[in-house]
């Protein structure tokens, strides 16, 4: 069982600590806006032929360490490993997204054959990143949440709306319950792996926890969650787990409060005045810059930057963006938000 990093700004955070200035990563800060990744990406082909690729990943989810003084490595991933471990197809159509088949609005869960062994190679990557970190920098493993992944697996693809996964909650109750509970169950064996193979936190995405009314999301979103949060604190009672419900809105004081999550990730459409408000007293925060003010930069960055600061002033806090950074995103405009942010 892995503990706290004691010297970790991030790990002191999650237990509960006012830092000097708040510590700092960002969601996908592996990724396309670095040419080191893209020339790596060059070399070895398919997004999956990386992930699957452990001195690969190592080296991708260093990058962006080497470059830029972030307090944590995030693994990476992708949360689809999970729905393929299940037994499903997993591959990335070129500028379009991941696709999955056979897709289950049409077919059922029972006749897909698990294999998690697929997930070896991963848990290869967090202990290789992990050996390859200082005490000062925590290693944050993810995966997906149940609701976010069965949206995937129902429709096959992504989309705006998640109408398939939505009309089959509504259609067939026990399908549904029957896939969250397969997802759920995955999920708590994959993340435990990962914290046994060194991650000293967890994220929890549930990146479409905004498309549902406030009984759905309560079924789908702050169930099964807590189930894995309960799970992981049987087993790994000092890992923290931060949840993150894109889209939640006004129902993230719920989720936060019912789900048992040590902290919680906040997207940029969400105020932090509001949510430094609305959220439990001394709960740690994450959050929430504006990708897209990330790309823009000037003035109007630095006045974002500040506003999140100046909001969660007086309660832990992760800086980070409200949702992954872009691939346009300038260089220069991420050294100018740590250099803002460590400043203070």
């Amino acid at each position: 069982m892995t503990g706290p990093v004691s010297l970790s700004p991030i790990m002191r955070v999650l237990s509960g600590e006012r830092t000097a200035r708040p510590p700092v990563w960002f969601m996908r800060q592996a990724g396309r806006y670095l040419p080191e990744y893209r020339a790596l990406r060059s070399q070895k082909g398919g997004f999956l032929d990386l992930v699957y690729d452990s001195d690969a990943a190592i080296e991708v989810t260093l990058q962006p360490l080497r470059r830029f003084p972030f307090d944590a490595a995030i693994l990476f991933s992708d949360i689809l490993v999970v729905p393929q471990a299940m037994g499903q197809k997993l591959w990335f159509e070129e500028g379009e997204g991941p696709r999955l088949a056979p897709i289950l609005r049409d077919n059922d869960l029972a006749d897909f054959v698990p294999d998690l062994s697929v997930l070896q190679p991963i848990y290869r990557t967090v202990a290789g990143v992990k050996a390859a970190l200082s005490p000062e920098q925590a290693l944050l493993g993810f995966a997906g949440s149940p609701w976010t992944i069965a949206t995937y697996m129902i429709a096959g693809q992504g989309s705006r709306d998640q109408n398939d996964a939505r009309r089959l909650a509504y259609r067939d109750l026990a399908k549904m319950g029957d896939l969250i509970a397969a997802i759920t169950s995955t999920t708590i064996t994959y993340l435990r792996a990962q914290i046994d193979a060194g991650a000293d936190a967890i994220q929890l995405f549930d990146s479409w926890a905004g498309s549902l009314p406030p009984a759905q999301f309560e079924r789908w979103v702050i169930a099964p969650n807590a189930a894995i949060v309960t799970a992981l604190n049987e087993s790994h009672p000092d890992t923290p787990v931060i949840g993150f419900p894109k889209g939640a809105g006004g129902k993230l004081p719920a989720y936060a409060r019912e789900t048992g999550v040590t902290a919680v990730g906040v997207d940029e459409t969400v105020s932090p005045e509001w949510a430094d408000a609305a959220l439990p007293k001394d709960m740690p925060v994450q959050g929430n810059l504006d990708p897209l003010a990330l790309v823009t930069g000037g003035p109007q960055l630095a006045e974002a930057v500040d506003r999140i600061l100046n909001a969660f002033a007086g309660r832990p806090h992760i800086f980070n963006l409200g949702h992954g950074i872009v691939p346009d995103t300038p260089i220069a405009h991420v050294e100018a938000v740590l250099a803002q942010v460590r400043g203070r």
